[in-house]
């Protein structure tokens, strides 16, 4: 099991509706989610637009590339681009990089 842990960043102004948003994430999302081996999934949202993400998975390439081929990951990703800070022509899965894990407690 792979522990992925990634950072990006919500524009300031959006913050509050990004927030909003994922209080009401599309169930279709959700299941294409989990249906895509993503568990565990959470996000976290310090006040000047850092986002920390974190997610369980066997594998997170194949995880990513099992989203990329759902029609929902599509639409939501079109959606959600213009929340985030430094894309730079990516959508915001795609500029999801996984920190290096130097430390776990079991």
């Amino acid at each position: 099991m792979q522990r992925v842990c990634f950072l990006l960043r919500v524009r300031g102004d959006r913050i509050d509706e990004y927030r909003e948003r994922h209080r009401h994430v599309w169930q279709e999302m959700r299941t294409a989610l989990s249906a895509a081996g993503w568990r565990n999934y959470s996000l976290f949202l310090r006040e000047d637009g850092l986002l920390v993400g974190y997610l369980e998975t066997d594998d997170f390439d194949a995880a990513r590339a099992a989203m990329d081929a759902t029609d929902v990951n599509s639409r939501w990703q079109a959606e959600m681009a213009d929340f985030f800070e430094e894309l730079d022509g990516r959508s915001p899965d795609g500029a999801m990089r996984p920190l290096t894990e130097i430390f776990h407690l079991a």
